[in-house]
């Protein structure tokens, strides 16, 4: 019996890729093949989903014995610490300790067969998330840390983290929470609060909420990926989605600063500290010699 749910499972999975992949392009079929640029210039670019997607996942094979990755000439890699559970961001504080967000995107049913089938849940983790974070410390700056031990547990795939005003916040996937914090600490013992909810319902794979503070530290800005791809799950699932919001430490007065990104997976200051940057995932599957607009 349970050969039998797994081979209709894998059927299904191939079956939705397929009838997905079709869809797209059967709905992008009378769009126009030239686009209009600016200045009137004219740009040739192939139809949506003209040609088919093709991924090809890496490997995860770690490191073994006295094995390095390859770095630059003038450059060398060592490890500093391991030992974790998919860490996916790190925060380094005023006072030099390393935070590590412990969190990864978790699939099941007929996703997570789809992932074994493509093979991506080689090269990323994809089961329960282990939702804390780790903190390092390096006190005598010898390269490996003498502390290494969970600062805080419980969390919601957490991953933006920010030392500010005596509060170190954590931006899970639900919302933008702050903890007591004093400088040297290594655990949060006190009782955190959630000041701002932030959307997480649906498809939610764009889960990483990357905080920023102001120059000023005024504010604090929050990045939200978007709740589809390109918008297939309806308008109503992108409410305060594909933004980089801000609000106050307080967690008050939130705008939207920026809209429109996929997935603003990281945000920083340019050097001028008058721009902020952000790196962003756009949109996926169009076919080849396209740019990934959202």
């Amino acid at each position: 019996m349970k050969n039998k749910l797994l081979t209709a499972a894998l059927l299904a999975a191939v079956l939705a890729g397929c009838n997905s992949q079709e869809k797209k392009k059967e709905e992008n079929k009378d769009k126009a093949d030239v686009v209009s640029a600016p200045n009137n210039q004219q740009v040739d670019l192939p139809a949506p989903y003209a040609t088919k997607s093709v991924k090809k996942y890496s490997k995860v094979i770690g490191w073994t014995g006295e094995e390095k990755p390859t770095a630059p000439a003038g450059f060398t890699v060592s490890m500093f610490a391991d030992k974790f559970v998919s860490p996916r961001n790190i925060y380094i504080a005023p006072n030099g300790d390393v935070f590590i967000a412990e969190s990864n995107t978790e699939t099941k049913g007929v996703k997570k067969v789809k992932n074994q089938l493509s093979g991506k849940s080689q090269s990323q983790p994809s089961g329960e998330s282990a939702n804390r974070i780790t903190i390092l410390r390096d006190a005598n700056h010898d390269g490996k840390p003498e502390l290494q031990k969970i600062f805080l547990s419980g969390l919601n795939q957490p991953f933006g983290m920010l030392i500010l005003n005596n509060y170190f916040y954590v931006g899970n996937t639900d919302g933008l929470w702050r903890y007591p914090y004093k400088t040297g600490e290594t655990m949060i013992a006190g009782k955190g609060e959630k000041i701002v909810n932030l959307p997480a319902g649906g498809y939610n794979n764009h889960w990483t909420r990357q905080l920023l503070a102001s120059p000023d530290g005024s504010k604090i800005y929050i990045s939200v990926g978007s709740g589809s791809n390109d918008g297939e799950h309806g308008m109503d699932n992108e409410i305060r989605r594909a933004n980089v919001l801000v609000v106050d430490p307080n967690g008050k007065n939130e705008k939207i600063y920026a809209s429109g990104l996929r997935n603003p997976a990281g945000i920083t200051w340019a050097p001028d500290k008058k721009t902020l940057w952000a790196a962003v995932n756009e949109r996926d599957n169009l076919g080849d010699n396209l740019v990934p607009d959202y």
